[in-house]
């Protein structure tokens, strides 16, 4: 009785209330700006949280990342422009839709979505949080490596029309994903010389000039873009709709759950994984890609799965799950406190005070988010000929704000060109996008696993769950060849039936 008194004493200060609800809203609003991500606006946040109490300043902290998480939806639905690269996924179904004139329906659909899977991911680090922790624990480089195998596969499932077209998209995302420093020898590679280049190619301008500058070509060349509705209006979700999708989003959250308790993975590549499980048990995966809002579904709920999840080994090893938890856990610091088994003994009351704030930082997202969906729509009201200014200034400031350096500009630009040629010749973006977030983290795995083992193979069968892995990799596999023979075979029997009927 006593520990509950004292959890509700620390939670119920008003300036919890308001540590959650400004950071929320501040997510939301860097979020949703192209360049400017979760992860800058949490480390932004940081130094004014020093002078504050500790629950507090953990919760406005957690606040930011849980708004940026949904934040980046709204104009990657509204203007195909991702406001971060967890949103990337969200556009190939939201954006269509929003040319359909089903913006509001597609940004209600990201609303709703991102709040339960939160609310989901909030439950497992509650209940689950020494449980999910124990089971990352048992993840080494073989584990890692084929579980990138197993993400991999989704390329397949993604490269809808051709797959040669996705194959090639893919090993050109994975071959620039090799661009810089060698991770175990240090030699350079693929850099040309150029030192700009040695850290790698950087996720945001890549990602801006992919996808938003495509369309301001697109609109500078024909003067005219017929795909954007004057209005982002229509009717929102219903309740059937919603319903629908429901086995859609609590699988994603639970794929974004998995994904966010192991240390080193992503917000991103949940969204896809979750996205291309959705496609792959769906009745109509046609659909996908041009507006299906199961899809908008599926990647926010995998992508927002993973925001509580990733504070499961934060808080039960002291081991942060990705960047933002690396921050959170500095707060942690500043304030005289030490994420781990010991802060649950010591400290008790502050976790469960944390817990609560954490829990109702999803209800006041979904209050944050439906005021932001009727502000925010009013973008796509604005006449192109001056929205596109603005956001191409946006997309110039986002790229040059991430290292302070003109080179990540020309560097957009030149991904917006490489983005415009995918859009005309038809490869798909996903696939290379999927291969470059994915190359490093394969490639690093792979050699760290020959290390450990000499260079003995049997290493990537070492254990339980890497026979796990291997089994829904060749599953994954077989099935989408399956389908895609299947696909061709009905193909080639329509065409001879329409000649036979000729």
């Amino acid at each position: 009785m006593e520990t509950i008194t004292e959890v509700l004493q620390l939670f119920l200060a008003p300036e919890n209330f308001l540590a959650i609800a400004v950071g929320v809203i501040v997510g939301v609003t860097v979020g949703s700006i192209p360049g400017l991500t979760a992860t800058m606006a949490v480390a932004l946040a940081l130094p004014f949280t020093f002078s504050m109490e500790p629950v507090a300043a953990i919760l406005l902290l957690i606040g930011i990342y849980k708004g940026g998480m949904y934040g980046g939806s709204i104009t990657a639905i509204l203007i195909r422009t991702p406001g971060s690269p967890a949103s990337a996924c969200t556009l190939l179904d939201g954006y269509p839709m929003a040319q359909q004139g089903e913006a509001k329906k597609a940004l209600k659909m990201a609303l709703y979505s991102s709040v339960i899977a939160d609310f989901i991911s909030n439950i497992a680090l509650i209940f689950f949080a020494a449980y999910l922790a124990k089971i990352a624990l048992n993840f080494g480089a073989p584990e890692f490596f084929w579980l990138i195998c197993f993400s991999l596969t989704i390329i397949i499932s993604l490269a809808s029309g051709s797959m040669i077209k996705g194959l090639i998209a893919a090993l050109l995302g994975i071959l620039l994903s090799l661009v810089g420093l060698d991770s175990v020898f240090g030699s350079q590679r693929l850099t040309f010389g150029n030192y700009n280049l040695m850290d790698s190619i950087s996720f945001i301008p890549l990602l801006i000039g992919l996808f938003a500058i495509p369309e301001i070509i697109e609109f500078y060349r024909k003067k005219v873009v017929p795909h954007l509705r004057a209005k982002a209006s229509g009717a929102g979700i219903s309740f059937s709709e919603l319903k629908g999708s429901l086995t859609s989003i609590i699988r994603g959250s639970l794929i974004g759950v998995m994904i966010g308790a192991i240390p080193g993975t992503g917000a991103t590549a949940a969204a896809f994984i979750s996205y291309s499980d959705a496609k792959r048990r769906s009745p109509h995966p046609e659909r996908f890609g041009k507006g299906e809002v199961e899809g908008v579904a599926a990647s926010e709920a995998g992508n927002n799965g993973v925001a509580g999840a990733t504070l499961i080994p934060l808080l039960s090893l002291g081991i942060p799950g990705d960047v933002i938890t690396a921050i959170i856990l500095g707060a942690f610091m500043v304030h005289g406190l030490t994420p781990g088994p010991i802060m649950f003994q010591e400290n008790l009351p502050l976790i469960y005070a944390l817990f609560l704030g954490i829990m109702m930082s999803s209800v006041i997202l979904l209050f944050v988010g439906n005021a932001a969906i009727r502000y925010f729509s009013l973008i796509a009201e604005i006449p192109k000929s001056i929205l596109f200014p603005i956001v191409l200034m946006f997309c110039v400031y986002g790229a040059y704000a991430v290292n302070n350096n003109t080179f990540d500009v020309w560097l957009m630009l030149a991904f917006g060109v490489m983005g415009y040629v995918f859009n005309r010749t038809g490869i798909p973006t996903a696939p290379f996008l999927i291969g470059f977030i994915l190359g490093p983290m394969f490639e690093d795995n792979l050699r760290r696993s020959l290390l450990i083992g000499s260079n003995d193979l049997s290493v990537f069968v070492r254990g339980p769950i890497t026979w796990f892995f291997i089994a829904l990799t060749v599953g994954s596999i077989s099935l989408a060849l399956y389908r895609f023979i299947s696909s061709r075979n009905k193909a080639k029997q329509s065409a001879n039936e329409t000649k036979a009927g000729v």
